[in-house]
């Protein structure tokens, strides 16, 4: 499934790179402010943030949707966070556990390129595991609550106390060709191959759109035919 996912990228978004931030490495996308900027409290910031990803999740895929499930992890080769404590993404969210059995792996390159090239003994690395499934296969709702919160010290937090990894989940629309990455609880980006398949997003939660980005956004839905 690795391979269907760069063949994906290959032929609808000219071989983008799968790597923060998606909005600006992507014309025909979107970038949605997710939580209070300033917010009155942290169960405020905490509300707004699930209720804005899941409502755009829900919007972005339907059942009967095709979908990859993209984790990847950012380390270093000398980091063995991976073997010592598996990453729990895939038995914790996949609602079954033959659905894993589609689980594929690959090693990477750091997914920056922002790597000294001198520094052999430490290079930096990417994780990627891919899960081809349904919408219905994986308990989404949790996984995006896990992404928000992982800011603040909550249960659900993927990495838990491994602060020297990263981590990105991408969620490929292979049905509708959209992309949708929760980077953290701050934002949301969403993309796709055709601008209209999102003037949706546009037109009903333009409220939510960054305020920082709204005018190259404005100007790609209302002058660009």
């Amino acid at each position: 499934m690795t391979k269907v996912l760069q063949l994906f990228l290959n032929e609808y978004y000219n071989d983008l790179v799968l790597a923060p931030s998606l909005f600006y490495s992507w014309e025909n996308s979107i970038r949605f402010e997710i939580s209070p900027p300033f917010p009155d409290n942290e169960e405020q910031r905490i509300k707004q943030t699930f209720q804005r990803a899941i409502t755009l999740f829900n919007k972005t895929f339907e059942e009967n949707d095709h979908i990859l499930l993209v984790t990847d992890v950012h380390s270093t080769s000398g980091d063995n966070f991976l073997q010592r404590k598996p990453l729990n993404v895939y038995l914790k969210y996949a609602k079954h556990r033959k659905t894993l059995y589609k689980l594929q792996y690959q090693l990477l390159p750091s997914v920056f390129n922002d790597q000294d090239e001198e520094d052999d003994e430490d290079e930096s690395i990417t994780h990627r595991f891919v899960l081809p499934c349904l919408k219905n296969e994986i308990k989404y709702s949790q996984l995006l609550k896990a992404i928000s919160y992982e800011d603040f010290a909550h249960p659900s937090t993927i990495l838990k106390n491994n602060y020297q990894s990263g981590y990105d989940i991408y969620f490929i629309n292979l049905s509708k060709k959209m992309i949708y990455h929760l980077y953290d609880d701050r934002g949301c980006d969403i993309l796709a191959a055709d601008k209209e398949d999102i003037r949706f997003f546009y037109e009903e939660y333009n409220g939510w759109i960054l305020d920082y980005d709204r005018a190259e956004i404005d100007l790609l839905f209302r002058e660009r035919a």
